[in-house]
Parts: C-alpha cells; sequence; structure tokens
C-alpha cells in the first residue's frame, strides 16, 4: 500500500472505532458514576400505606375503612349493617372530639380524600338529626368557639 492509501485506510479504521468507543467509554463511566453516587433503589411495597404498627385499633381501623372502600367500589351499599356503621360513626366522633379537646387540631378527613362534598353534607346532616341540632347551633357553635 502506498503511503496516502495507508494513511486513509488508518484514519477511515480510526474514525469507526472512535464513535464506538467514545460511546462505551461515557455508558461506562456514567454507569459508574451513578454506582457511586445514587444507592440501588429498594423495591416499594404496593398498596401497603405507611401507618400503625400491625394488632392495633388504627391498624384494624385502616384495614376495615380499606375493605368498606373496596365493598363500595365494587357496588355493596350494604357492606356494613345499621348497627356496625352507627357504631363506627360514634366512635369516630368520639375521638375525633376527644383529640380536637386535647389540643391536637386535625383536619377531619385527609387533604386528598374520595370523600365527595354531598356524602359529606348528608353525613353532617345525619350527625346533625341524630343529636338533635339544626344547623343554625351548628353555626351559633362555630362562632363561640372559633371551630
Amino acid at each position: 500500500m502506498s503511503s496516502p492509501k495507508a494513511a486513509a485506510a488508518k484514519s477511515a479504521h480510526k474514525a469507526a472505532l472512535k464513535p464506538a468507543h467514545k460511546a462505551v467509554t461515557k455508558a461506562a463511566t456514567k454507569a459508574a458514576t451513578k454506582a457511586v453516587t445514587k444507592p440501588a433503589r429498594k423495591p416499594r411495597p404496593v398498596a401497603r400505606p405507611a401507618g400503625p404498627a400491625a394488632g392495633t385499633a388504627s391498624a384494624e381501623a385502616t384495614r376495615l375503612a380499606a375493605d368498606i372502600e373496596q365493598g363500595l367500589a365494587d357496588g355493596q351499599i350494604d357492606v356494613l349493617t345499621p348497627q356496625a356503621l352507627q357504631a363506627l360513626l360514634a366512635a369516630a366522633c368520639k375521638t375525633y372530639a376527644a383529640q380536637v379537646e386535647a389540643g391536637n387540631p386535625m383536619a377531619a378527613l385527609a387533604q386528598r380524600t374520595t370523600v365527595t362534598p354531598t356524602e359529606v353534607m348528608v353525613t353532617a346532616s345525619g350527625l346533625l338529626r341524630a343529636a338533635n341540632l339544626a344547623v343554625f347551633e351548628l353555626g351559633m357553635w362555630q362562632s363561640w368557639t372559633g371551630r
């Protein structure tokens, strides 16, 4: 081979190797850097909210709430008997009031809840009716207590 042909062949060979070499080197550097700077992610548990320890009333209540939500999603409006629903509402009202009275103000529902405004109004009306209270009395109590 003549000198110009040899130089051209050598140059073509280098050009063909250069992009592949750069890509491999770049990828290897990136992987090594990522391995050093970021620890491997642990897989997150699916649909297991962080919360109370198993066996506690809070854990049981959370599980029961999920079971009720699933039943409603499946179209079972009678997932709870009227007596069970009344017992749960009474216990929830007492627990919520005790928390607020103890100086632990908290929202009655989570910020991102699936409860609709209509469901809140229907429940609030039922609770007021059960306690023989009118909306006017609720308004007066709120203005006096600031709650």
